[in-house]
């Protein structure tokens, strides 16, 4: 468990140098707006978070290059360094001197601490709050997979719901009748037969036409053989000829009524009154069997939409109990805190509900709970806090253990760790002393000529001693976490690569051994 001795920090967005010796509970940064008061925690931020805390142009105005410088009360030092164009180093070692080998991997489990802001952390809506507190807490199942696999049954349930809100609306309009017969009635018979009657009665009718315009024949024929009888009287030049006609009119005449007198007598016409009223009576019973076969599917329809429903609700159930008791055997850092529904529970109320102090002493307390090798943690907006505020903090860093940097705005420069203009003045209203800064790193007085032939090698045409010429690879060694370079001598990398690689070439291969034999594990460093 260590806590923050000393921190250097030059040319660091606001700051120009600064060198802070704090002391064990609340280190209070103090002065006015815009004099470097958060450049402060944000370099203490930025030596442990490295690339994905480290702002996108972390030198001061005007200046090439910083660094950043932290002393652990274990003798670890943490040094940074960064220039303008984006480049950056991590070197971490312990009292020993022994480096760590993974630095950034090592320092990612000390980050947390100072990621976490207990006063920031008061003010989330109640939602962020409960994402926040599962960062920081390991159950024993996937929540957010449980909670999205809950959603998506949600929506399926409620989709299945309102199908069956609307099947079921189908089947109250369905019409079901107790009368319908068991087996449909054979319609296809019935309408053959009245078909049958239909043609017979058409056939029937249109005979009955025939004779009726047989009739009216006969009586055309008469009226003619009367009409050439007369014209055969008034002519008598014609009168051969029109007694043939006569004849011959009166001969047709007696060859139809003959044929009429000879024809079977009409039957009677077929009444279908019967058959139509069968058909109706059958149209109907297989209407209402047809509603009652659909009245029957429904019924199962909806019980299977039922039934379904209730084993997505059994399944959220299931799920909602896995988290439950997931949560009740997690190791919560305060005692009574519990995972709500969209909330933070506290002793079974929502944190929201508590006090202002209590909301304060809750969150420091889940903060330090959360950390146990780095007991540092920072707290902006400190001006936020009132009397009460600053004595919880006050108690629980002393209770345990802790060092809590709480930035504020003071205009009095009387109190804390004062800043003006990028630099500490005072120190609790005395003049502050002269800052030390951060050692640079040494430079050759001569380097070799160097000519890149290409985009991974550098040509050394000019020796050092020998002049021998050798080709190195110029790509820089990094951490495997995050990209951030490792130096291995004293000089930056890139703009020393061949010296340095030139001069390991030449090294002595015990001594090479014994480098190697003083690199330790990251792990091991605070352990």
């Amino acid at each position: 468990m260590s806590k923050i001795t000393r921190l250097q920090a030059d040319n660091f967005k606001k700051l120009s140098v600064i060198d802070i010796r704090p002391g064990a509970g609340v280190v209070p940064i103090r002065g006015r707006n815009a004099q470097g008061k958060s450049s402060t925690l944000d370099a203490i931020q930025a030596a442990l978070g490295g690339k994905r805390v480290m702002p996108s142009r972390p030198v001061r105005a005007g200046e090439d290059e910083g660094a950043i410088r932290l002393e652990l009360d274990n003798g670890s030092v943490i040094l940074r360094r960064f220039t303008a164009d984006g480049r950056d180093t991590i070197e971490v070692t312990n009292g020993e001197g022994f480096k760590a080998g993974s630095p950034q991997k090592m320092l990612d489990g000390l980050y947390a601490s100072v990621a976490f802001d207990p006063l920031a952390f008061t003010r989330l809506e109640p939602a962020k709050q409960l994402a926040r507190l599962r960062e920081l807490v390991t159950l024993d199942i996937d929540v957010d997979a449980e909670e999205r696999a809950i959603a998506a049954d949600y929506e399926k349930r409620r989709d299945q719901n309102r199908e069956v809100e609307r099947e079921a609306g189908r089947l109250r309009d369905m019409s079901l009748f107790a009368d319908a017969p068991a087996e449909p009635v054979d319609e296809a018979a019935l309408e053959a037969t009245i078909a049958g009657a239909v043609e017979v009665n058409s056939d029937i009718e249109r005979r009955k036409q025939a004779r009726e315009q047989a009739a009216i024949k006969v009586d055309e024929h008469l009226a003619t053989s009367e009409r050439w009888t007369a014209e055969a009287a008034r002519l008598r030049d014609e009168a051969a000829r029109a007694d043939e006609h006569a004849f011959k009119a009166a001969g047709d005449a007696q060859a139809l009524q003959e044929r009429l007198d000879a024809a079977d007598p009409l039957p009677e016409p077929v009444d279908v009154t019967q058959a139509q009223a069968g058909l109706r009576i059958a149209r109907q019973a297989n209407a209402k069997i047809d509603a009652n076969r659909q009245h029957a599917a429904q019924e199962k329809l909806v019980e299977r939409l039922k039934t379904e429903s209730a084993g997505l609700t059994t399944a959220i159930d299931s799920r909602r109990a896995a988290i439950a008791a997931s949560i009740a055997r997690a190791a919560m850092p305060v005692p009574g805190l519990a995972f709500g529904d969209g909330e933070v529970l506290l002793n079974g109320l929502p944190l929201d509900q508590a006090s202002s102090a209590e909301q304060l002493r809750v969150s420091t307390a889940i903060g330090m709970a959360t950390s146990p090798k780095l007991r540092v943690m920072l707290v902006r907006d400190g001006s936020l806090l009132d009397d009460d505020g600053e004595r919880i903090l006050a108690e629980l860093a002393e209770a345990n253990d802790f060092q809590l940097w709480v930035e504020a705005v003071d205009t009095s420069g009387k109190v804390g760790i004062v800043l003006e203009d990028g630099a500490v003045v005072s120190i609790d209203g005395e003049p502050a002393p002269e800052p030390e800064a951060i050692e640079k790193v040494k430079r050759r007085a001569k380097k070799p000529e160097i000519t890149a032939s290409g985009p991974e090698t550098i040509n050394v045409e000019a020796s050092l001693d020998s002049g021998r010429d050798e080709t190195f690879s110029a790509e820089p060694i990094t951490d495997d976490q995050d990209g951030d370079v490792q130096p291995e001598a004293d000089t930056l990398p890139w703009e020393d690569e061949a010296d340095r690689r030139y001069d390991q070439r030449r090294a002595d291969e015990d001594m090479a051994a014994d480098e190697q034999a003083t690199r330790v594990p990251a792990q091991s460093l605070f352990d």
